[in-house]
């Protein structure tokens, strides 16, 4: 069966370069973008330089009719997704816990955590046995902060994460038995825009100068270990959050 992956937040950063590496395997891709269609579309003539099919798909994952409109635009383009990457997130704005803002808490909870949610919701009805799938794989981005919290910044962040372990783990045990295998990955800080686009753009730095490795990763580092989660490699690996820190 030819596999299929929906990749969220596909159009830069790690699920951009998620998508490009699944496609030099021979996944087809379908990206999920929320805003920036020319990033979007640079990433699929990529993964189509690769020789696979490849379509983007306009969605907020924080909203549940939108996931479903994703997961049906990928049914009519490339056929049921059996592999999900679930990668969109935000941090929020940086602040202590008595500054953060209710609509700041909101969002962040609404894209990290809900989202996921709903994503998961659209991939098992299209993987599990029961819904007459053939199984398939489900790889959520976490990170660090999920363990050490975040403090004077991103405990907001930290905990929409700390929540996704836990869904990670639940829906492991649930679903394994329907033939699907949920991971997820414990991502350091990472060289992309995302810091500079919510006004940290020091962060980066920072992390790495306290990094054992003395540096962040590159995009492509957490994007090898969704690769190996999402493949047939890992295929007892389930219920695993796999550190992909420098050694943080």
């Amino acid at each position: 069966m030819k596999n299929v992956a929906i990749i969220t937040g596909g159009s830069r950063g790690i699920g951009a370069a998620t998508a490009v590496l699944l496609s030099k395997s021979g996944v087809d891709v379908c990206l999920c973008y929320q805003s920036d269609q020319a990033s979007a579309d640079a990433v699929v003539a990529a993964c189509q330089a690769e020789g696979v099919r490849a379509c983007a798909f306009q969605a907020d994952v924080a909203n549940i009719t939108d996931v479903q409109k994703l997961f049906a635009f990928c049914d009519a383009q490339l056929g049921a997704a059996n592999i999900l990457i679930n990668n969109a997130g935000i941090v929020g704005e940086a602040s202590k816990l008595v500054d953060l803002q209710p609509e700041v808490l909101e969002r962040v909870f609404a894209v990290n955590l809900f989202g996921a949610i709903y994503c998961c919701q659209e991939a098992i009805k299209r993987m599990a046995k029961s819904f007459g799938g053939s199984g398939g794989c489900i790889v959520n981005i976490s990170s660090m902060a999920a363990k050490f919290g975040s403090p004077n910044e991103y405990i907001h962040y930290a905990a929409s994460k700390g929540a996704l372990d836990s869904m990670t783990i639940g829906l492991a045990k649930e679903v394994g038995p329907e033939g699907i295998r949920v991971n997820a990955i414990h991502s350091g800080t990472a060289d992309t825009d995302i810091h500079q686009r919510t006004g940290n753009p020091g962060r980066p730095a920072m992390v790495a100068s306290i990094n054992p490795l003395g540096r962040v990763a590159r995009p492509e580092e957490i994007a090898e270990a969704a690769l190996w989660l999402a493949l047939d490699k890992s295929s007892y690996t389930n219920g695993a959050i796999m550190p992909v820190t420098g050694g943080m």
